[in-house]
């Protein structure tokens, strides 16, 4: 007899993935009556940020029959007390969670997903894209959604370089490990967006026109350096700001549900 209830199931979780000591996370368990047997989903969320702020889209998509883990990052205050003994810890190794992620959620579910869903929101949204390409990803299909995500390399100032960015930025930046400061961070993500190197990936991307972080015509760079040698998708809903991702839950679902006729 199945061990699922009729309603989603919230199951915590740590991920345990050298350097890092152990991250938190949830696993939501579809209930038995809507269970899609062959499909999982990991998410993780923005720099300085939090699991809640993607919390949406671990209920949305767990309701409709899709097992999901969301984790946190490992120095982010916000969603565990811990720290990242070095920046090359962090940029080398945080990516690798989305494997752990899979694995346990693989062991909680006790399904076999042949379609294997990674996101994740603006700095998630990079280290999903790292993630995709592990070995353990290739023996499955895999979709990825970038939200909040993008490059715009014709605006001559970042929103992160703005007056009304760095008023907040003297309380943003405490809510990271001192490692990954904002100083070492925003390079980091810029290099890694220039050097993108990806093939034969099935990706979404899914970027508010208010998103001032990433900016006017940013998803759509982004789009055009990603889609010579990979599937892309763009969506541009009027209303999903950098800072409310939890919104973009419904999205997500209704590209699964037309892409896998739900």
């Amino acid at each position: 007899m199945s061990s699922r209830s009729q309603e989603t199931k919230i199951i915590p979780i740590t991920l345990s993935r050298a350097p890092f000591e152990e991250v938190s996370g949830f696993c939501f368990l579809a209930s038995e009556s809507t269970h899609k047997k062959d499909f999982s989903a990991v998410f993780t969320h923005g720099y300085t940020s939090s699991l809640s702020s993607i919390l949406g889209w671990g209920s949305r998509l767990a309701d409709s029959g899709v097992d999901t883990l969301l984790f946190n990052l490992p120095g982010h205050y916000l969603g565990s007390h811990n720290e990242v003994k070095s920046f090359e810890d962090f940029t080398g190794h945080a990516h690798e969670l989305f494997e752990d992620g899979f694995y346990c959620l693989k062991e909680k579910s006790e399904n076999e997903a042949k379609q294997v869903i990674l996101g994740g929101h603006s700095l998630g949204a990079l280290l999903c894209l790292k993630a995709s390409g592990l070995k353990v990803f290739d023996s499955y299909q895999t979709k990825l959604f970038l939200v909040g995500f993008g490059l715009n390399t014709e605006v001559k100032t970042h929103f992160f370089d703005t007056d009304f960015y760095q008023k907040t930025l003297n309380i943003r930046r405490q809510l990271v490990s001192p490692t990954i400061d904002s100083d070492k961070m925003f390079p980091w993500i810029k290099n890694e967006k220039t050097a993108l190197n990806l093939k034969n990936k099935d990706i979404v991307l899914i970027t508010g026109k208010d998103d001032v972080v990433v900016g006017e015509g940013g998803a759509a760079r982004l789009k055009q350096i990603l889609e010579p040698f990979n599937k892309v998708e763009l969506k541009e809903p009027s209303k999903l700001s950098h800072h409310t991702p939890d919104a973009a839950a419904s999205h997500i679902y209704n590209h699964l549900k037309q892409d896998f006729d739900w």
